[in-house]
């Protein structure tokens, strides 16, 4: 009991006598551990969270939509092996209209769930079978424009005018991630989700006894595929345009891209921060060992094993350990419970509450605990085999030796004090390197934290302000012979129209797949063009199809390759196709033709699916009302707006992340800088000392301590510009290329 009370007593003078530097490094502890905590359990939470709301509410896991079948073909799908459930449904678009809202709203409408993607309320009730006017309405779309139970809404749907009463207001596991068409980023003021009684819908789309969507689950063990190509030869004579699993399904497939970055960002940031704290008690306890030689020999001359000497100097890591991941707990916490709220503002999920299981934080603080005391293995390994005769000596004085600028014959050109500088730095060259390191990566971080908003900001005027110039996207209810675009073009307030046409389809090359769109533009076309990678237009050529960097990479594609086409509109056409380029695209993983080249290949005359439209934006109002009552229009999407959103969107995550990173940085900095600082004072104290006693001024005494630092920092902030490239290069790799790509831009 005498000796463990005797060295408990060490071990707190210790500590309280390292208590700057102690709680320096502690500070890099709890900022590693917070920022791990904070991705892997939001990570964590998200996945717990939708894995609940798909259970309880039957989500589907093979999505088909077609032109229109006979209600009694649901009895042939049910009979294909491996099917356990199947709901057919009515889904339409619609163009929404708020009083008090002049931008266009799309709306995406579906029949009520009866079994799948069962809806979640979290206000009001379901509408009445017998009620045909009654919706219930996406809750982000309801909080964003303050609608309740009880209001009325004004859409057209497939042409005719109808207003609804909103009865619920709901969350559905098919749209966690609410997206419009074509849309890469949420708009919940311009986009809506829907729900009504079947029988109203269908009649209102002239679906009476007949579905245009239908969603199944699967029984255990089946093979998806072979359930997927049984069922698109059930549908492809109805209009069928290729079912899909849940994988492909456009909310669950945003929500995964993210779960994959926030695992990314777990690991490196576990990596970045454990790195640097165990170098830190590798220098902080190397020097106080170092310190404490005498004291060690007299331990072991009284009767301490190594084992117990090490054990003491072990125990002042596990301190520091124990403060570092108290702190990086709570921290972490705090910061996942914001970000959680953050991902809840865009993630619509019932049940998403930050949680951290024992378990999770447990191995963080383990792994943590392993890192720290490995890094301090080696020092206290050096002081606990010292013989006591060799420990009772004081550590020998570095040998001298003048640096390598005094050996070239410059040390003329520096005065004694810099002199001084230098050769403190070329004695510890190890030491040197990592201080460097650290602070480096530091800046490198800030540095990678900043060049998001720069990337947003290229994307956004490469693809809303030099690609697509519309100030109007016009899509109709179905393909319509161009003379339509005349009507468009003669609305007053329209300065110029252009027509396009869009299709989806499946790209085939070797044994590679994707679904996706081309697009018809029209030759020379001013509103919506195609760059290339130096942000020129580009030409569309009069045959063959250009293709996306990313789609092309994916299919692997090269200019002169031929791809086979198959239109997904209900034909199933089959057409081979010569790719004519590849271009620049950042957002999505698109096709384009030649619009005239486009109608001859298909053979079914001089189309179009709608118009870009220029409009001053000043009269921009006026042209909406005029195409809200347009039967043929399906829908209206406003450029200005889609900016809007996408500066809103990523405004509040930008902030947050870039204030997030430079609260990393700073305390990867004052770790190193202020323990460097300590442990160079406590090395020199009795030379500066005696600098003191030759007559040098504090001023001097301080330019000797600090020269060190400011070279070091100095030398550190460009190869930290450096490393801030290479982690933005890898934090770009990580978005969802099929998605949109992350420019790597640093202004």
């Amino acid at each position: 009991m005498r000796i463990a009370t005797t060295l408990d007593r060490k071990l707190l003078r210790d500590l309280w006598r390292l208590r700057g530097q102690a709680f320096a490094i502690a500070l890099v502890i709890a900022a590693g551990l917070s920022a791990v905590m904070m991705s892997l359990a939001t990570l964590d939470s998200l996945r717990a969270s939708r894995a609940k709301f798909y259970a309880d509410n039957g989500f589907a896991q093979v999505f088909a939509q077609l032109k229109r079948a006979p209600s009694a073909l649901a009895t042939r799908i049910r009979e294909i092996d491996g099917v356990a459930n199947v709901e057919t449904r009515v889904t339409a678009g619609a163009t929404l209209q708020l009083p008090d809202f002049h931008d266009p709203v799309r709306g995406h409408i579906l029949s009520m769930p009866e079994g799948l993607n069962r809806l979640y309320l979290s206000a009001g009730r379901l509408p009445l079978p017998d009620h045909g006017d009654e919706i219930v309405i996406g809750e982000a779309f309801a909080e964003a424009h303050g609608l309740e139970p009880g209001d009325r809404v004004s859409m057209v749907l497939y042409g005719r005018q109808v207003n609804p009463r909103i009865v619920g207001v709901a969350l559905s596991p098919e749209f966690i991630y609410q997206l419009g068409p074509g849309e890469l980023m949420p708009d919940f003021e311009r986009f809506s989700i829907g729900w009504m009684e079947r029988e109203p819908l269908a009649l209102a789309l002239d679906l009476d006894g007949a579905f245009n969507n239908v969603v199944l689950t699967l029984s255990p063990g089946a093979k998806e595929r072979l359930v997927i190509e049984k069922l698109d030869t059930l549908l492809e004579p109805w209009g069928g345009t290729r079912a899909y699993g849940r994988e492909d399904q456009q909310s669950h497939r945003f929500l995964s891209e993210e779960f994959k970055q926030l695992t990314h960002m777990g690991q490196m940031f576990s990596f970045i921060f454990l790195g640097i704290s165990a170098f830190l008690l590798n220098v902080v306890i190397g020097r106080l060992v170092d310190t404490q030689r005498e004291q060690i020999a007299i331990l072991k001359a009284f009767g301490y094993s190594n084992a117990q000497v090490g054990w003491h100097y072990a125990r002042q890591v596990v301190a520091i350990v124990v403060l570092g991941c108290t702190l990086g707990l709570a921290i972490g916490a705090w910061l996942g419970d914001g970000l959680a709220g953050l991902y809840g503002d865009y993630y619509r999920l019932p049940d998403l509450v930050f949680r951290m299981r024992p378990q999770m934080a447990l191995a963080a603080i383990a792994v943590t605990a392993v890192a720290a005391l490995l890094g301090a293995a080696g020092a206290v390994w050096r002081g606990v085999r010292l013989p006591p005769a060799e420990a009772m000596r004081p550590k020998p004085p570095q040998t001298f030796r003048a640096t390598m600028i005094e050996r070239i014959g410059l040390q003329r050109l520096l005065s004694p004090a810099s002199r001084m500088i230098l050769r403190q730095i070329e004695r510890q060259p190890v030491r040197t390197l990592m201080t460097l390191s650290g602070v480096a990566l530091a800046t490198g971080i800030m540095v990678s934290g900043v060049f998001f908003p720069d990337s947003m900001d290229f994307i956004v005027d490469a693809e809303f302000h030099r690609a697509s110039r519309e100030s109007l996207a016009v899509s109709f209810t179905e393909n319509t012979e161009r003379r339509a675009l005349h009507e468009l073009a003669s609305l007053p307030g329209v300065t110029l129209a252009e027509p396009y046409r869009s299709m989806t389809v499946e790209l085939r090359h070797l044994n590679r797949w994707r679904r996706t769109a081309v697009q018809g533009l029209a030759p020379n076309a001013e509103l919506h063009r195609v760059l290339d990678d130096r942000m020129n237009a580009v030409e569309l050529p009069p045959e063959g199809l250009v293709v996306s960097t990313v789609l092309a990479d994916v299919l692997g594609l090269r200019p002169g390759d031929r791809a086979q086409m198959e239109v997904l509109d209900g034909r199933g056409s089959v057409h081979d196709i010569e790719v004519a380029g590849v271009i620049q695209q950042w957002v999505g993983m698109s096709a384009y033709m030649n619009i005239d080249a486009l109608n001859r290949l298909l053979g079914d005359g001089d189309l179009i699916s709608g118009g870009f439209l220029a409009v001053p934006e000043h009269m921009e109002i006026g042209v909406l009302e005029q195409l809200e009552d347009r039967p043929r229009v399906a829908g209206t999407r406003s450029q200005r707006g889609t900016i809007r959103a996408w500066e809103q969107t990523f405004e509040e995550v930008l902030l947050t992340y870039v204030t997030f990173l430079g609260a990393m940085a700073g305390v990867i900095t004052l770790g190193i800088v202020y323990n460097a600082a300590r442990i160079s004072l406590s090395e020199r104290a009795r030379e500066l000392a005696s600098l003191r006693v030759l007559g040098f001024t504090r001023a001097e005494i301080s330019r000797i301590l600090l020269g060190e630092l400011s070279i070091l920092v100095v030398i550190a902030i460009p190869i930290g510009f450096g490393v801030g490239w290479w982690l933005a290069f890898q934090w770009a790799a990580q978005a969802p290329k099929e998605l949109f790509l992350v420019p790597v831009v640093v202004s």
